[in-house]
C-alpha cells in the first residue's frame, strides 16, 4: 500500500504567465507556495482539499481528458464574478439530474473546469 502524504495536480501550460493570470487573477485562487524564477517558475494554488501546481511549459495543451472539479458555496455568484473577470464560460450553472448545480469553464489551454455547488439537501451534504 502506498502511504500518500499529500497530492496535487500538475499542469504544464503552453503559456505559464497566461495560466497564472487565469488561475490566480481571474479565478482568484490563493497561492500556497511559489518556487523557482523566471517565466516558467512554479506556482501552487489551494484547491480546497487539494492543490494545483502551474509550472514549466509544454509545447502542446494538456490532454483532453484532464478536467478540474471545484466546489463553491454559490455557483451563481461565482458565475457572475467570473463573467465580470472575462473568464470563458462554456456553460452557465445548471441543476443536473444527479442534484448538483454545475457550471463549466475552460482555462487558456482549454482545460475544462467544473464549478459545482452542492445544494443543502444533496446526499453529499448528509452526514448520518
Amino acid at each position: 500500500m502506498v502511504h500518500v502524504l499529500g497530492s496535487r495536480v500538475l499542469l504544464h501550460p503552453t503559456d505559464p504567465e497566461r495560466s497564472r493570470a487565469f488561475y490566480g487573477g481571474a479565478l482568484g485562487l490563493a497561492v500556497y507556495r511559489e518556487f523557482g524564477t523566471g517565466p516558467e517558475r512554479g506556482t501552487v494554488y489551494f484547491l480546497g482539499g487539494g492543490f494545483l501546481e502551474v509550472s514549466g511549459r509544454s509545447d502542446t495543451p494538456p490532454v483532453p481528458g484532464l478536467q478540474l472539479w471545484l466546489q463553491v458555496d454559490d455557483v451563481r455568484a461565482a458565475h457572475a464574478e467570473l463573467l465580470g473577470a472575462g473568464v470563458r464560460v462554456l456553460r452557465p450553472p445548471v441543476k443536473e439530474p444527479w442534484g448538483l448545480i454545475e457550471m463549466w469553464l475552460a482555462d487558456p489551454d482549454g482545460v475544462r473546469i467544473a464549478v459545482v455547488e452542492v445544494p443543502s439537501d444533496h446526499p453529499l451534504r448528509y452526514r448520518p
